[in-house]
């Protein structure tokens, strides 16, 4: 009998994402029309909600594939996804225009101007974060399917 551990580890991997993005939208939702901030929330969650879960059941699959070969511990293999979502995440916005590179920041929507030092230190509190998803809340569900 066939079990499909990749399918598995698709799904195992899709589950944080999917939980989280949807709370993402209840706060932008909330941040749209009961407090009537003019941000275009239709382009900045386009991409989250249609690639991110995707990229992450896709990653498992590959950490899955990838276990045989050379043993990467979840955490730190969850942690390298950030340096893929970032680049395609950027040539995303910037094909929608919705983020562009100022010579002293990031800016987006044209009004919210992140200085670099910020966002860098915005991405290294995310590899924190995914290191932590990807050990305690992916390497679980791995487990609750049969994968780990």
């Amino acid at each position: 009998m066939n079990t499909h551990p990749y399918l598995r580890a698709y799904m195992a991997g899709i589950v944080v994402p999917t939980i989280l993005l949807l709370l993402a939208l209840t706060v932008f939702i909330m941040v749209r029309f009961v407090f009537q901030v003019p941000v275009p929330i239709e382009r900045a969650i386009a991409f989250p909600m249609a690639i991110v879960p995707n990229l992450f059941g896709v990653w498992n699959m590959f950490y899955l594939w990838l276990r045989p070969r050379r043993h990467l511990p979840i955490g730190f293999h969850g942690t390298l996804l950030p340096f893929i979502i970032l680049p395609l995440g950027y040539l995303i916005g910037s094909a929608l225009g919705v983020v562009h590179l100022a010579p002293q920041c990031v800016v987006y929507f044209n009004e919210i101007q992140v200085p670099y030092a910020f966002a860098v230190m915005v991405f290294a509190f995310a590899l924190i974060i995914y290191y932590l998803v990807w050990k305690y809340l992916v390497g679980f569900f791995n487990q609750v399917l049969g994968i780990a």
